[in-house]
């Protein structure tokens, strides 16, 4: 007799466990319906947000490279060439004169005292 005692409690907890796991089941869908509401109705829209300054950052990188970086770039580019052109005209007439005073050793090269 003790044993069916012990059965009837048994089904009556698992009873009462199937309950609380159907309301704990309930409730979940529940917070999980409000997560999905949450994000189409408040997260899409910064979403959406952000995407329009990425896209006017973009535009904007674009403006300034276009009309300040790449022509400044080539204004540095024709500087630093013509520098460069200047410096070697300059080194060849030093060269065919004979050194930075203009003055060519006479003879082989040696230097005599």
């Amino acid at each position: 007799m003790w044993l069916a005692g012990i059965r009837d409690a048994a089904i009556v907890l698992l009873a009462v466990e199937s309950v609380v796991i159907g309301i704990l089941l309930a409730l979940t869908l529940v917070q999980i319906r409000k997560l999905v509401r949450l994000l189409r109705e408040e997260i899409a829209p910064m979403l959406d947000t952000a995407q329009e300054t990425l896209n006017t950052v973009q535009g904007t990188t674009k403006f300034v490279s276009k009309n300040v970086v790449h022509p400044l770039i080539q204004v540095s580019s024709v500087s630093t060439g013509t520098l460069q052109a200047l410096r070697s005209l300059l080194f060849i007439g030093r060269k065919l004169k004979g050194g930075p005073g203009g003055k060519r050793d006479a003879g082989d090269g040696q230097n005599r005292s």
